[in-house]
């Protein structure tokens, strides 16, 4: 029977099947991973990098990973106008969604337009010119589901999945995976069949508190969105299903998903279900 590795990690839970148990080895080089991703990119604690950034900026050594999320970001602004921008952490912290969990809300501020010019890198740093609050949460689970990935399946034959709490990678496969109502969570939408790919969804409901509010935001205005209630999105690799999993809340997003060979479905606020063209997930409508 395949084995399930259940933990806690990064604010959420956490699946690894493998068709045999994973040994301590393989299991310490997990932990030890999302350990230090963690500490670099987690706004929520006072030790990582992001923190230490978000009161003056500075330099410092190029993180692992900064290139390959922040590149990305740069796609994702230009293809939505600027509503997904990674210095949209104050805008979130603002709303309530803050390092201390607070769900006050202070008010909407937009991110700032000019994210490219004050948030820079090259081949050995980052940059950051003033004080802002980087938070990757459009790219980053994504990313780190596929390092785990790629640390799990060199000590598992067979078929592997990594779930973070529906940011999914599955190596080998086919796995079926269901699409969780996002007003009710007993009932699914459909079924996506995912083979040597990624699958990756977001809701509004996930992360929500207060008046309408919620941890999807328009970076240009620091509202929360309003027509889309929730999105999934398959790719080759997770780190561009949750990157289209977030486009998919703006009107631009099947553009994008479709320039990057994605596969799509999402439900807007009214119950309504849309999906890609020659899109390939069983749908229950």
């Amino acid at each position: 029977m395949p084995d399930l590795w259940r933990f806690d990690a990064i604010g959420t839970r956490w699946e690894i099947e493998t068709g045999e148990p994973l040994d301590a080895d393989a299991r310490a080089e997990v932990e030890a991973l999302i350990g230090a991703f963690d500490r670099t990119w987690s706004r929520f604690r006072d030790d990582s990098l992001v923190s230490r950034l978000s009161a003056s900026g500075g330099r410092v050594p190029l993180p692992t990973d900064a290139a390959a999320m922040l590149e990305l970001y740069r796609e994702l602004s230009e293809a939505t106008g600027g509503a997904v921008n990674p210095l949209v952490g104050e805008s979130l912290a603002r709303r309530g969604y803050d390092a201390g969990y607070s769900f006050v809300d202070r008010g909407a501020v937009a991110a700032p337009a000019d994210w490219a010019a004050l948030l820079d890198w090259d081949g050995e740093e980052l940059r950051l010119s003033s004080g802002a609050i980087i938070d990757v949460g459009a790219v980053g689970k994504g990313r780190l589901v596929d390092l785990v990935l790629a640390v799990v399946a060199p000590h598992a034959p067979g078929t592997v999945v990594v779930d973070a709490s529906g940011d999914l990678a599955v190596r080998g496969g086919p796995v079926r995976v269901a699409l969780e109502h996002p007003y009710d969570a007993a009932r699914a939408i459909g079924v996506f069949t995912v083979a040597d790919a990624a699958l990756c969804a977001s809701a509004i409901n996930r992360r929500a508190w207060g008046e309408g509010l919620h941890h999807v935001l328009d970076a240009r205005t620091g509202a929360p969105v309003r027509r889309i209630a929730a999105t999934w999105a398959v790719a080759a690799d997770a780190l561009h299903a949750d990157a289209a999993a977030t486009a998919l809340f703006f009107d631009e997003g099947p553009e994008l998903a479709a320039r990057w060979g994605v596969d799509w479905v999402r439900m807007t606020t009214d119950g309504r279900v849309e999906w890609a063209p020659a899109g390939e997930a069983e749908l229950f409508l």
